[in-house]
């Protein structure tokens, strides 16, 4: 594509100890204190500033009535009829811009202008794009919701438009073939250079017109198949009848004694929905096998109708991928990721399912010997889909030392410290303008560096409401790229649309910026991040996170500091604009400094109890069998994006039974096909695995670098320079190697991908949080 947008993305403690003090300010001038080689900062005015924006409803931050300006502080975006004047204003400036490219080749001076211009257009259409995207998902005005829904499908479609442009095309093919020119690229300049090339040469860009034709018509056809194929992926399946006997002898206490009343007393059979939490229950507290196998056949079985669907889009992807060039659609999409081929990716899954293999079999022996015990057997039983949650019930994720419950402005005083430590960088509340968010729940947060002062933007809409998407994202609203060399002068003009074109002209004055000690004129990033937690209230105080919510907060905050960080000067390799493969590094790796205490004292004004503290967190063996099951899921990913989807008698059923057949560990039940609820098959088609590799490379990274002394400044500077800063704009082997100070891996070749599937993935199951 012309451009890429950033995909946004997609979860008490029990223990009783002492609750945190509550006077932050008192500490402000206290000495610093040493905990092994680091010294940990007191926390500052702006972090108690935190904890009240967040924790105190009463005294929470309103907007003031005294300057009035728009969404994210652009002064015309106040109704949404401004916003569609926008999108149609931006549209004519984005047709004026590509006519100056496809013009270049009648001046020299201007096809050493091609790149920078190919990326302002990106970045002139995704930011709007991306703004109607966070507001359709996040508005509780329908009419907002409505008009950035319009702007959003005609801007995607011009944009489409220009993805199989032949004329711009041949315009870059002469840049990146001009030896002059490309010598007087910058390397991030290549690099953006290289995705445009690399997003034509996926649109069908050379074939002759009845085959583009065919190209488009395959690709509408799996975005429309995709879309009723996530649809489908998660609608309810039918219930499933329980007989009264059936539910003797539940162990829980709660729901299971309810339902064992009403059984009783109807002596009926109970209709039970999988996916319900009737459903989980059974699953964990029934003694007797049947109605286990009951819920999981119900819950893993599919129609027809949902079973072909499925097929029709991995053989339009197969199609698709073969039109253009490419043996399969695995090859197609893992051209340009880190990985490269699927031959690669299997190199990498092999060896991780191998290791992982060893000790999911330990695990898998020791649910066996339960339900030996369970069934008096002397055989050692087999463990069927059915018996996991049963003789092992999954566990909720836990701190690994007993804490205090935590508030969210805790966490957020936290995350500010942690970032102080580590980057020189801290959170910053302001308050926000009338009208400059689209509620007021909305919290506006400054991104401060100590040498450069304000490099960016956080707004968090974090709490739960009527009519918003639910889960947790993050959306890179506006990417850096630098501003001052745009050339506007040079852009073509149409006599009489200038006051037409001002919208967007106004729009993108708005977003420039300097930076301290820095020289030209930034664009800076915006991001919002969008969760839904439980309200704070007067009543009922403030929020108390969940540990796994806890996980949450710090993962999407690694996706916002990689757009802090990585401003780049091109807006197509800036921050999380980057291989799918790595995109999830940095926010995986937050996750990890959650396992160190010195890092869990920062929620706390004097954390020495809490660093002192001995390790509660014991090691759930049952997850190994389930990351061995993810990374199944991984394998089945790529047979399904193989070219074995185009051979005659393909069924995707068998293909799965096969899988789990000869590399699983728990034998597939005859009857069922789950695949048809695996969602992330279309939004993550081919690329599964990256949860894996991400989450392998932040465990090394974790025990390499940071694990001894995870405040260290140096060591923050070091993956600072090496990883963060670059965005998308160099080589992730690259950074990968020099951050880990390993050259073996700077190819990225087969070997490179063994390596990787040789690292201990320290927290097992992965979680999907995007």
């Amino acid at each position: 594509m012309i451009a890429r947008i950033a995909e946004n993305a997609l979860k008490k403690i029990s223990r009783s100890v002492p609750k945190f003090r509550d006077d932050l300010r008192a500490h402000e001038l206290g000495l610093f204190r040493r905990t092994a080689s680091t010294l940990v900062r007191p926390p500052s005015s702006d972090d108690a500033e935190l904890v009240s924006l967040f924790d105190q409803p009463q005294t929470r931050h309103k907007a003031s009535p005294l300057f009035v300006t728009g969404i994210f502080q652009h002064p015309q975006l106040t109704t949404p009829a401004a916003f569609s004047a926008l999108a149609d204003s931006t549209l004519v400036r984005a047709q004026l811009l590509t006519e100056r490219i496809l013009r270049a080749r009648e001046s020299r001076s201007e096809l050493f202008k091609v790149i920078k211009n190919l990326d302002r257009l990106s970045d002139l259409l995704c930011g709007v794009i991306d703004l109607a995207e966070l507001l359709r998902n996040a508005h509780p005005d329908v009419q907002w919701v409505d008009c950035a829904t319009e702007s959003y499908e005609k801007l995607c479609e011009f944009m489409n438009v220009l993805n199989t442009h032949v004329e711009l095309y041949e315009v870059l093919h002469t840049v990146l073939h001009d030896p002059e020119i490309v010598k007087s690229l910058s390397q991030e300049a290549l690099q953006t250079a290289l995705i445009f090339w690399h997003d034509f040469e996926k649109s069908a860009i050379k074939l002759p017109p009845e085959q583009r034709e065919r190209f488009v018509s395959l690709s509408s056809e799996i975005l429309s198949v995709g879309h009723e194929f996530v649809t489908e992926a998660s609608a309810p399946r039918p219930p499933v009848k329980i007989k009264p006997s059936e539910l003797e002898g539940l162990k829980d206490q709660g729901m299971g004694a309810r339902l064992q009343r009403q059984a009783f007393f109807t002596q009926k059979a109970l209709l039970v929905y999988p996916g319900s939490h009737q459903a989980h229950m059974i699953m964990r507290a029934a003694p007797d096998e049947e109605p286990r196998r009951k819920v999981h056949m119900a819950s893993h079985t599919s129609s027809a109708e949902q079973i072909d669907r499925l097929e029709r889009l991995l053989h339009a992807r197969a199609q698709l991928s073969r039109l253009v060039g490419w043996n399969s659609y695995a090859g197609m999409t893992l051209s340009d990721k880190m990985a490269k081929t699927p031959e690669n990716v299997n190199h990498f899954l092999g060896t991780f399912l191998d290791r992982t293999t060893l000790v999911a079999r330990k695990a898998l022996h020791t649910l066996s010997l339960r339900k030996q015990a369970h069934l008096k057997s002397t055989n050692l039983p087999i463990i069927q889909a059915w018996d996991r949650d049963y003789y092992c019930p999954p566990e909720p994720p836990a701190p690994p030392v007993p804490l205090p419950p935590l508030s969210l402005g805790r966490v957020f005083m936290g995350l500010s410290r942690l970032f102080k430590h580590l980057y020189g960088i801290t959170l910053r509340p302001v308050d926000v303008a009338s009208s400059e968010v689209w509620h007021s729940d909305v919290h506006k947060l400054e991104v401060v560096d100590e040498d450069r002062g304000v490099v960016g933007w956080i707004y968090a809409d974090l709490f739960a409401r009527s009519g918003k998407s639910r889960g947790a994202a993050h959306y890179t609203v506006r990417c850096s790229r630098r501003t001052d060399n745009d050339d506007e002068a040079g852009d073509l003009r149409i006599p009489g649309t200038d006051k037409f074109v001002g919208p967007s002209v106004e729009f993108e004055a708005t977003k420039r910026h300097r930076l301290r000690g820095e020289h030209g004129e930034f664009q800076l990033p915006l991001v919002a991040l969008l969760c839904d937690f439980v309200p704070p209230s007067v009543a009922r105080g403030p929020t108390i996170l969940e540990w796994y919510e806890v996980q949450t907060l710090f993962h999407e905050m690694g996706h916002a500091m990689h757009s802090m960080i990585g401003r780049t000067e091109y807006h197509n390799v800036a921050g999380t604009r980057c291989a799918t493969d790595f995109v999830e590094l940095p926010s995986i790796l937050m996750e990890h400094f959650l396992n160190s205490p010195k890092v869990l004292s920062l929620f706390d004004t004097d954390g020495s109890s809490i660093i002192n503290q001995t390790g509660n967190h014991h090691e759930d063996p049952c997850r190994y069998i389930d990351t061995h099951n993810h990374i199944l899921l991984s394998l089945l990913d790529q047979v399904y994006h193989s070219p074995s989807v185009l051979e005659p008698g393909f069924d995707s059923t068998t293909a799965l039974a096969n899988l789990y057949n000869t590399r699983g560990l728990i034998p597939h039940a005859p009857g069922t096909s789950f695949q048809t609820q695996f969602g992330h098959l279309f939004g993550y088609g081919a690329t599964y695995y990256s949860y894996h590799f991400d989450r392998a490379i932040a465990s090394h990274v974790w025990r390499k670098i940071f694990s001894a002394d995870p405040l260290n400044r140096e060591l923050g500077d070091k993956y600072k320079q090496e990883v963060l800063k670059y965005g998308g704009g160099r080589d992730p082997w690259l950074m990968l190697s020099a951050l880990l100070d390993a050259p073996e891996l700077e190819i990225g070749d087969a070997e490179a991908m063994r390596e990787v599937g040789r690292w201990r993935m320290e927290d097992g199951v992965v979680p999907e949080r995007h």
